[in-house]
């Protein structure tokens, strides 16, 4: 089934210097259920698709698109945190004080593992082989 991103804004501080809009151009994003919970709520499910993302700094109108079709296996668990099993490249957001990369967004690209704490606010990337790129650069 079609698993859409949705258009999102950021302040200026909250992830990049600046004002931030990130929204979809091409989205292909389809998403398998792999495994459920008793009570219908998922376990595990397959993302996989095209995505690329148009980044725009809302300060100074400058542009830059990223493509982030990478195919995650993401399993969530009874206390509510997700873990990403990732190949290939994902658009992740970082707040300041609140993962293992800067304040930032971030394309990471390779084979890796993002742990999520159960608010969704802690993000830990273990990279087993691949490169982070904080894109606010791009667009500064």
């Amino acid at each position: 089934m079609p698993a859409p991103q949705e258009a999102f804004e950021q302040p200026a501080g909250a992830r990049c210097d600046f004002a931030v809009r990130v929204q979809p151009v091409v989205d292909e994003v389809r998403k398998l259920v792999l495994a459920e919970y008793p009570d219908g709520s998922p376990r595990r499910e397959l993302y996989t698709g095209r995505l690329v993302d148009e980044v725009t700094n809302l300060d100074t109108g400058a542009v830059t698109r990223v493509d982030a079709s990478g195919t995650s296996l993401v399993e969530y668990a009874p206390d509510g945190s997700m873990t990403w099993y990732v190949t290939g490249p994902v658009l992740l957001g970082f707040r300041e004080n609140a993962g293992s990369l800067p304040r930032g967004i971030w394309i990471v690209d390779g084979v890796y593992v993002v742990e999520f704490d159960p608010t969704y606010v802690h993000k830990t990337i273990t990279l087993v082989h691949g490169s982070t790129h904080n894109v606010c650069t791009d667009v500064d």
